[in-house]
């Protein structure tokens, strides 16, 4: 069995087991590209991470496709991926590509307000969007536009948010996402993994679609899909 295929087995194990198999979601997958996680994306983490989730991707979507973004203070919209496609993906389309702005600061809401443009403006669906977004700490912090304000106005929106912290950080800012206040409905979810290379498939899988089964079914008894 090639490894895509042990990977999509697994994930469709965990779905199942979550009553998600009969689900369709389109499946987007936002990846910090800051200065700190040059280690992550160059050792190949990143690659073996994108794998993992295009095997979600593969079972959600319907034509089992994963949208991507990278971001620092800038954002880019990388090529859509499938399970066809997906070897080398980081090499040659972030790490080979020149013109791509990467490895500067965190600033997150830009990029977030592009993911809810394209699944609610854009690309508008009866397929609601689950939003993978990883990140290694170096939240931006302080007034104006912030992570809790792009929530906040996407929680009427067919959109789901699952934020993936990786490493050591504090993740304070994150750690708060379920007591923001002024939502339709709990529209994200947060969890830490410390080395994400050594956890097993399944664990990854379980702790990924964990919320989102409540999110659908409080999403859809208010009708935002």
């Amino acid at each position: 069995m090639s490894g895509i295929s042990l990977l999509k087995k697994n994930a469709q194990l965990v779905l199942t087991k979550k009553n998600l198999s009969n689900v369709t979601a389109r499946v987007g997958l936002v990846l910090d590209i800051s200065g700190s996680m040059r280690s992550l994306y160059k050792n190949g983490t990143v690659q073996k991470v994108l794998e993992r989730i295009v095997a979600v991707a593969s079972s959600l979507d319907d034509d089992g496709v994963l949208d991507v973004w990278v971001y620092d203070h800038r954002f880019s919209r990388l090529p859509s991926v499938t399970e066809n496609d997906v070897d080398n993906y980081v090499e040659r389309h972030i790490l080979s590509n020149d013109y791509l702005p990467k490895f500067g600061r965190n600033d997150e809401p830009p990029v977030m307000r592009d993911v809810i443009a394209k699944y609610t403006k854009e690309e508008p669906s009866s397929d609601p969007a689950f939003v993978i977004f990883i990140n290694d700490g170096g939240v931006k912090r302080g007034k104006g536009d912030n992570i809790d304000n792009a929530v906040i106005d996407s929680s009427g929106e067919p959109i789901f948010w699952q934020f993936i912290g990786v490493g050591e950080s504090d993740f304070g800012v994150l750690k708060k996402l379920d007591n923001i206040e002024g939502r339709v409905v709990d529209n994200a979810n947060f969890f830490q993994i410390r080395d994400i290379e050594s956890m097993e498939d399944n664990e990854l899988y379980e702790l990924l679609l964990n919320e989102f089964p409540l999110w659908l079914k409080e999403a859809k008894e208010k009708h935002i899909y």
